[in-house]
């Protein structure tokens, strides 16, 4: 996974999936910007103490290079400003999100804040277009550029909607699905590659403090919620990717919705423990079909 010479920026790096791919993109040798509006100047609505700077200690720890630039990517002249700063870019990652305090779970719509709806949905969409709009010149200067469109469920598991969500998060999620399809088409005549990609039940530093467990005694928390079993670290994420970005073959996943899972199959990337987690076959095949929670043949 070699990325040396590569200009990456992680948008909304500060933790999480974010986080760990602007970590393994800088430790595979890229320059990785680091954008988010958590910085040692201050806490954004989430009020999570991690920083866009820590993230690029972690990617500087790793042997790598970035700079970290507060950027509140719902304001267009903030992310004007951004792209007018990079002469060039090969790999964007949009991980902007942000939006889990707004979350009211299992209300229908009409009871749903709608303040709170419209602040995801912006968080989710008009951020991700402000982003495209204003650095996607940059990547498609040169052929080969990547982007990369977070979220959280293939299209499959997406396709239909579960009882005890929240329609607001659901279509702010099922967003990046059609942003991916959307921007592939735009970038393929640049030689560019776009796709969605999925983290599985991932071990963000804020599913720990849900579950009263570290990344230390992550396994203690399956006895309260046994399907935790088929977790998996962000740095799981962060290789994934990072061999997405190597490969010279990349477009042929072009506007599709790529899991964790999926790409650690594909590049034979493990887990920071040595297992392979296929967290969304497992949620739909064990976890949805009600079946005791036993990861054998699934990691």
């Amino acid at each position: 996974m070699n990325l040396s010479g590569k200009i990456a920026l992680v948008a909304g790096g500060t933790r999480g999936a974010s986080r760990a791919i602007a970590v393994e993109l800088g430790r595979a040798g890229a320059f990785v910007y680091v954008t988010g509006r958590s910085s040692q100047a201050g806490r954004s609505e989430v009020d999570r103490p991690e920083t866009i700077e820590e993230t690029v200690s972690l990617i500087e720890r790793a042997g790598g290079q970035g700079e970290a630039v507060r950027v509140d990517h719902l304001e267009p002249g903030e992310v004007a400003a951004l792209a007018e700063r990079i002469d060039r870019l090969d790999i964007l990652v949009d991980g902007l999100w942000g939006g889990d305090r707004h979350l009211e779970w299992g209300k229908p719509v009409w009871e749903h804040s709608l303040e709170a709806s419209l602040r995801m949905i912006r968080l989710a969409i008009d951020a991700h277009l402000i982003t495209s709009h204003h650095l996607l010149p940059l990547l498609i200067r040169r052929p080969g550029g990547l982007l990369v469109e977070l979220t959280d469920g293939t299209a499959e598991y997406n396709a239909k909607y579960r009882a005890g969500t929240s329609l607001p998060f659901y279509v702010a999620k099922a967003s990046a699905h059609l942003l991916a399809i959307g921007e592939a088409a735009e970038l393929t005549p640049y030689g560019c590659t776009a796709v969605a990609f999925t983290p599985g039940y991932l071990r963000s530093e804020a599913m720990l403090e849900i579950y009263g467990v570290t990344e230390e005694n992550w396994r203690d928390a399956c006895e309260r919620v046994p399907h935790f079993e088929i977790s998996e670290t962000p740095t799981f994420c962060g290789r994934t990717i990072a061999a997405l970005a190597a490969d010279p073959d990349r477009h042929r996943w072009s506007g599709q919705t790529v899991s964790s899972g999926q790409l650690a199959r594909a590049y034979e990337v493990d887990d920071v423990d040595g297992s392979r987690p296929d967290a969304w076959r497992y949620l739909v095949e064990v976890a949805d079909a009600g079946k005791p929670a036993d990861t054998t043949g699934y990691r």
